[in-house]
């Protein structure tokens, strides 16, 4: 296959295995335009080919199977990569109708050549139409939300969730369509300098609007930054820098910290460098023997972290400060796990709900009288978030802090931007991607009965 086309071959390959081997574009994309070594241009056109196509592929499967005339279901996983690829060339991008045509067919013949003439007669009858055309077409006669549903390619019962998160949280409803946008935008990488190991105007790129350790790339390739290859600054989301820079700031007696849900290690290394200036040890624990790897490699500067194989809530303690961020629908994260969004269902959301109320009961029986404890998850929703925490504390003593007014101080930014729904003196924070452009992180921080 010509080089000229191989952005559209590792696209292709991405889709197809995130379709049939349930993997992540963001841990298969950025090894595969490393090993290729593609250029800086290249690289993002391949990284907005399948981002592209994964975020709106409830859209693309629609027209998908109109032109083609018979559901995605029935079409085999190597055309039907392929014809999401070109479709969203076609409709979405400033890649003239022919070439998106002619080049995603080529990778079709090099890997699939039965499939070349099926492809190559739907992407025609694709082309035929503009994106406002075909949104007019599928959305006759449908429902608002199911409209909706095609438009901005979220499943409708993630758009209810969504609409209830917001209202949930203290916004309004009105700004649905904002999130779902968001949801569908290409988020720049950013990069967190881990304090006291790295200052942020050592790195490259253009400092965040909140946090006061992170930046924003215009590459997607940080790889070959040299404070980042030495475990100095790592690849991290403003809101996940935000809600660790948060619990170390907290005022709690001395005493050692924990990470309870330490994989991938991101959040744990920021802990950790903050630790490392007064001279604190940071225990990281996951049940999961990979994550405990990928979390001593995100610490390996820092000597205070101790790791070990451990499930959440088997931590003893006592400790200082524990952060539990745990495992989620990840509905906050979707515009960096898109396809995330039609892995997941509702009955997800009560599968989950057992371990996140037993994990936040064992952080704060390991946490020492008068110490903190902070709750996140990379959803807003409802149900994942204020209902477990209201749940898990309710008669226990537990002191709600007031999350907004320390990401504030941390910040710089008004306190009300943060809020959500208040507990006392205290209120809970919820980031979105709308407001903050960060990820859809919720905090609560949780100060123990002395």
């Amino acid at each position: 296959m010509a080089a000229k086309n191989l952005p559209r071959r590792i696209a292709w390959e991405v889709l197809l295995d995130v379709a049939t081997k349930d993997s992540y574009a963001n841990l298969l994309l950025p090894a595969k335009l490393t090993r290729t070594h593609l250029s800086t241009q290249d690289a993002a056109f391949a990284t907005e080919l399948t981002y592209g196509a994964l975020r709106q592929q409830e859209f693309y499967d629609a027209v998908i199977a109109r032109a083609a005339k018979r559901e995605v279901a029935t079409i085999d996983p190597e055309p039907l990569a392929a014809l999401r690829l070109g479709a969203h060339q076609i409709l979405s991008m400033r890649v003239p109708d022919h070439a998106a045509l002619s080049e995603t067919v080529a990778v079709v013949k090099a890997n699939a050549p039965k499939a070349a003439g099926f492809t190559n007669a739907v992407l025609r009858r694709v082309s035929e139409a503009g994106r406002r055309e075909w949104l007019d077409r599928l959305g006759a006669g449908a429902s608002p939300i199911a409209r909706q549903a095609i438009e901005y390619s979220h499943p409708e019962w993630i758009i209810r969730a969504m609409t209830q998160a917001l209202k949930g949280h203290g916004r309004s409803a009105d700004e649905l369509i904002d999130l779902l946008e968001a949801d569908n935008a290409a988020a720049k990488v950013s990069l967190t300098a881990l304090p006291g190991l790295c200052e942020r105007d050592e790195l490259p790129g253009h400092p965040t609007a909140l946090s006061p350790v992170s930046v924003t790339l215009d590459t997607g390739l940080p790889g070959s930054i040299a404070a980042v290859a030495s475990g100095r600054a790592r690849v991290q989301d403003e809101g996940s820098a935000l809600v660790a820079l948060a619990l170390a700031h907290a005022s709690a007696p001395e005493g050692t910290w924990a990470d309870l849900c330490a994989g991938p290690g991101g959040k744990a290394a920021v802990l950790a460098a903050c630790a490392q200036s007064t001279g604190t040890t940071l225990d990281a624990f996951d049940s999961s023997r990979h994550r405990v790897k990928l979390v001593r490699d995100s610490t390996r500067a820092l000597p205070n972290v101790r790791t070990r194989i451990q499930d959440a809530r088997d931590a003893t303690g006592p400790y200082a400060k524990v952060l539990v961020d745990v495992p989620c629908s990840g509905l906050g994260a979707l515009r960096r796990r898109p396809e995330a969004r039609y892995r997941r269902r509702p009955a997800d959301i009560n599968a989950l709900a057992t371990p996140q109320r037993e994990i936040l009961t064992a952080a704060l029986d390991a946490c020492a009288p008068g110490g903190v404890v902070a709750y996140s998850t990379c959803s807003p929703h409802y149900a994942e978030t204020v209902l477990v925490v209201d749940d898990v504390v309710r008669g226990t003593g537990t002191q709600v802090l007031d999350a907004p007014a320390v990401l504030a101080e941390i910040t710089g930014a008004d306190a009300e931007g943060f809020a959500s729904v208040a507990r006392g003196a205290g209120r809970f924070a919820q980031l979105w991607p709308h407001v903050h452009n960060t990820d859809a992180m919720f905090l609560a921080l949780l100060r123990k009965a002395p």
